[in-house]
């Protein structure tokens, strides 16, 4: 493994902690759905249903900053993949 891939899942486990232990309860509830840009190394966070206009605001906070994106209430940020739609027609 590349020292660029520990370093991002370093990253990602930092991210994760900080969550599990400080945010989920007191987000999931009201902000399911919206993108959580967190800087790991400030513990600061924006919150948004844009995942793009989130991570403009904190790297505008922190130009430098290292950042996990987490989008509340789901396991995964985003899915890979096509969705099909059947024609009843």
């Amino acid at each position: 493994m590349t020292k660029t891939a520990v370093d991002i899942e370093e990253i990602a486990r930092r991210g994760e902690e900080y969550y599990d232990r400080l945010l989920r309860a007191k987000l999931e509830p009201e902000h399911k759905g919206k993108y959580l840009v967190l800087d790991v190394d400030a513990g600061d966070y924006e919150l948004d249903a844009s995942q793009l206009a989130a991570l403009d605001r904190a790297e505008a906070k922190h130009p430098h900053g290292v950042f996990h994106i987490i989008r509340v209430g789901y396991r995964a940020v985003g899915r890979i993949g096509a969705r099909f739609r059947r024609s009843l027609g």
